[in-house]
């Protein structure tokens, strides 16, 4: 008989919230594949339990060779059981190539619930929580973060993402430049924590906060595009989704076009914001002689 894989969600923050099976797995299991060893370490003794198994590390940097070794030890009936740092394996953490592999083997993949900083700062942002999409971590470098947040302009349900508090400005920013300063937005700090806070406001007002500097684990809720209906975008909004799509690689033409099928407008509204917005841009030059 094949064994069990078994994924543990361990807590974000406060000990306390770990579910209550988690002890009973990690003392259980023939094998406990770890992000961080010693954080594991760490939590075994908070909650007073005693691993039997054999503990082995499982990290971005190794878990692309460890997977065939765990797969091997489930095929011969091992139960092994996958923690990360905080929250849910898979979730912007190690274990989908794990899953995905044991899935491949018919090995059975089963879960132990627990906290996740996703859906707890999706409930205490205030903004619609009906519907959303988890975008995780954005790209580091500045113009691919910003291909990435052009990719999402238009999403209408509730955008979810995770930052390092040193990145955390430059990403408000970001956000505000793409989505627009007065997008509704909610910056969840340390959640769970002794120094819990999230700050709600419009990104613009977001980013500013932010400048002078955050600490701390960090997941940003931002309000997803409103959904107008036609006529009612104004001439900005109409230029901004325009740029959004030619910076995407679309030509002017053709943005054009899908963002007046989007605001249920003629073409020729769009295209005369496009124009006035870009004879605004200019500027008198210097000596007075004409327009640059």
């Amino acid at each position: 008989m094949t064994g069990t894989l078994v994924l543990a969600g361990t807590p974000i923050g406060d000990v306390a919230d770990a579910p209550p099976r988690l002890a009973a797995e990690l003392e259980g299991a023939d094998i406990v594949a770890a992000e961080d060893t010693r954080r594991l370490r760490r939590l075994t003794q908070a909650l007073g339990v005693h691993t039997t198994g054999r503990v082995v590390s499982y990290f971005e940097g190794n878990e692309s060779a460890r997977t065939p070794e765990l797969v091997e030890a489930l095929a011969g009936g091992a139960r092994v059981l996958l923690v990360t740092d905080a929250g849910m394996p898979s979730v912007s953490d190690p274990g989908y190539r794990l899953v995905a592999a044991a899935v491949e083997k018919d090995i059975k993949v089963t879960a132990v619930p627990g906290p996740s900083a996703v859906l707890t700062a999706l409930a205490l942002s205030g903004l619609p929580v009906d519907r959303f999409c988890f975008e995780g971590f954005l790209p580091r470098k500045a113009g691919e973060r910003l291909g990435r947040l052009r990719e999402v302009a238009d999403e209408r349900r509730t955008l979810v993402y995770f930052e390092a508090p040193h990145r955390l400005d430059d990403t408000l920013a970001a956000m505000a430049d793409v989505f627009g300063a007065e997008r509704r937005a909610a910056v969840c700090r340390e959640l769970t924590k002794t120094y819990e806070e999230v700050k709600r406001g419009g990104l613009g007002e977001l980013a500013a906060w932010a400048a002078e500097g955050v600490r701390g684990e960090i997941t940003v809720v931002v309000e997803g595009a409103p959904e107008a209906g036609p006529g009612e975008l104004d001439p900005a909004e109409l230029v901004r989704r325009v740029q959004v799509r030619e910076e995407a690689g679309e030509r002017r033409k053709e943005a054009i076009a899908a963002v007046a099928a989007e605001a249920g407008l003629p073409k020729r509204e769009v295209f005369d914001a496009v124009v006035a917005a870009k004879n605004a841009d200019r500027t008198v030059p210097a000596d007075g002689k004409g327009l640059s």
